[in-house]
């Protein structure tokens, strides 16, 4: 929208973007984090009963910022307008989980990501096609259809469940999605895919940065189901339109370590009844802080200088 106002000034509409977006996020989470749901607590978390009473679901207001931020000032096509829309779905799913009484049935939950996983897969073949970019070899091949879009199902879902685990420490989902989505957007800049998403996911960085504001350690409010599934979903429609699919197993290995051993452990007891990492609490973040004693600052910055040093290493290894 603002490009037809600016004739096309792409440096001015970035710069006016940025600001609108972070400071438009400022706002209004600080004028209206009243009305958002209030916390229960965790019983099963370390330190869970701390969240008790502060204002969840954050996610709705800085992912609607980022909706926004993009339709007036991105260029607008319709790739991109179906990914605004399965990210604002996938932010809803979790608000109304957030909102809710009881919490929503995993099974229902799941359901849910599968069809927005399998929109997206079917969206991202359409418009780009099938070839998959084995980055660090420099090595390009086709896949079958079907198993593009088996594969990139799979994809959404792990990343908007890794992510969605990640969520229990002040500022540490936001901080490695900040992290992972900066390693995406260099990634970008190197492979010359600047004009697809690259501005898209600058304006997602700043509205998160904007949320980081309230929730770094003592947070003031959390972004719930709202902000850590719509985090997970991004993330992926990122990193696929890089062309390189695997580069999520290193841009994203921290939320993928912390968030994806628990479900993993999980669903190896549930269903095989196969019992691993007895003796190590899932997601890693309560364990770390429980069994190894760290504090809530020393799991986000250590975590987060592990996902920096491993990003390096890979934007490096191109």
């Amino acid at each position: 929208m603002i490009h037809f106002l600016l004739d096309g000034n792409y440096p001015v509409i970035a710069f006016i973007g940025t600001l609108f977006a972070f400071a438009l996020t400022c706002l209004l989470i600080s004028k209206l984090n009243i009305y958002l749901p209030k916390d229960i607590g965790r019983d099963f978390a370390h330190d869970g009963k701390l969240s008790a009473g502060k204002p969840r679901g954050a996610g709705i207001i800085f992912i609607l910022v980022f909706a926004a931020s993009v339709l007036i000032f991105d260029r607008l096509k319709t790739e991109l307008l179906i990914y605004i829309g399965l990210i604002v779905i996938e932010m809803l799913t979790g608000y109304f989980d957030d909102a809710s009484d009881k919490p929503w049935n995993e099974y229902k939950k799941g359901l849910l990501d599968l069809i927005v996983a399998i929109t997206t897969a079917v969206t991202y073949i359409h418009y780009n096609g099938t070839n998959v970019r084995l980055a660090l070899f420099n090595y390009n091949f086709e896949l079958p259809a079907i198993v593009f879009a088996i594969l990139t199902v799979i994809l959404v879902w792990v990343s908007i469940n890794v992510t969605n685990c990640s969520d229990g420490v002040d500022g540490l989902s936001g901080t490695l999605t900040c992290i992972t989505l900066v390693s995406i957007y260099v990634i970008y800049d190197i492979l010359g895919k600047g004009g697809d998403m690259a501005f898209s996911i600058l304006l997602f960085i700043v509205c998160l940065l904007g949320y980081l504001w309230y929730n770094a350690t003592p947070s003031k409010l959390m972004m719930g189901d709202a902000g850590s599934r719509a985090m997970g979903i991004f993330i992926s429609i990122a990193i696929l339109k890089t062309g390189s699919p695997f580069l999520y197993l290193a841009v994203a290995f921290m939320l993928i370590v912390d968030g994806g051993l628990g479900l993993i452990k999980v669903a190896l007891l549930r269903f095989l009844k196969i019992h691993i990492l007895k003796n190590t609490r899932t997601p890693i973040h309560d364990h770390v802080r429980k069994n190894l004693g760290w504090s809530n600052t020393q799991t986000v910055y250590r975590f987060a200088i592990i996902q920096i040093v491993i990003s390096l290493a890979t934007v490096l290894a191109f």
